[in-house]
């Protein structure tokens, strides 16, 4: 039995994540549009911001980023690369702390401030509950990341518009799965007067069944639940161990594990 790990949710083959810095107040109406088109994206807020001049308010986060991810970008936005120990545990922890009494749920990713990072940074990230941590090198790809802690974006928002009407007509190479991760700051598209481009990008890439609309820590889930299905000899008993369904081809067709869940495949 052949089995490939290609499928994401839906047994769909294709995914766009969006994910977005700072929590300025032009992130309202970015997450409009992106309700509006049916986008889901991260967005990384540093705690110590909030209510400030042109920051979002501490009591507006549950409600303007539900069905969203609150995600940290450590208190006070220093250079972590920069930073000794202490000072970066404590700017991702308390930020992580902060976030996650305004969100409801656990904080488990980040994005570096600046797009800066280390060796040393990157080690202490799994102590201090990252998950996954956003850079700002952008390789131009649709690739899953090789490792979540230096997640590499696929482009700035300024070439979303490109990459979204490529990425619709793209056919997965060898049937493998697929991201668009675009990263941005809201208060650039009104800097730079091009709203348009979140207006073009979701009429080129929203609401298409074959795509898969997930945040940043959807995708890292999922990946961690599809690497952890375990498998008979012959390949054709299959167990989910996790608590969400996952998808992968057997011979080329779509199966779906919920679960905790077994399937036989003879």
């Amino acid at each position: 039995m052949r089995i490939r790990y290609d499928r994401f949710p839906g047994g769909k083959r294709k995914a766009v994540a969006l994910s977005f810095d700072d929590g300025r107040i032009h992130d309202r109406r970015l997450v409009a549009l992106c309700n509006e088109y049916g986008l889901r994206g991260t967005f990384h807020l540093n705690s110590g911001f909030l209510g400030r001049d042109s920051y979002v308010e501490a009591s507006e986060i549950a409600a303007l980023y539900a069905g969203h991810e609150i995600s940290a970008h450590t208190v006070d936005h220093p250079f972590l690369d920069m930073s000794p120990p202490d000072q970066i545990a404590r700017e991702i922890t308390a930020d992580r702390e902060a976030l996650e009494a305004l969100a409801g749920y656990p904080v488990r990713g980040m994005s570096y401030p600046f797009g800066t990072w280390s060796e040393r940074l990157v080690g202490m990230l799994p102590a201090l509950g990252i998950e996954y941590a956003r850079t700002t090198r952008s390789h131009g790809a649709y690739d899953l990341p090789s490792n979540p802690l230096l997640w590499h974006p696929t482009c700035h928002h300024k070439q979303m518009v490109e990459h979204a009407a490529a990425f619709v007509e793209q056919q997965p190479r060898h049937s493998r799965m697929q991201l668009l991760y675009v990263w941005g700051h809201s208060y650039e598209f009104e800097n730079d007067g091009n709203w348009d481009l979140v207006n073009r990008f979701g009429e080129t890439i929203g609401g298409r069944d074959d795509i898969w609309y997930a945040t940043n820590a959807d995708i890292v889930h999922y990946m961690r639940a599809l690497n952890e299905l375990r498998f008979s000899v012959s390949c054709r008993l299959i167990h989910n161990p996790s608590a969400i369904p996952v998808w992968v081809s057997a011979e080329g067709d779509a199966v779906e594990i919920a679960g905790g869940a077994t399937v036989n495949l003879s």
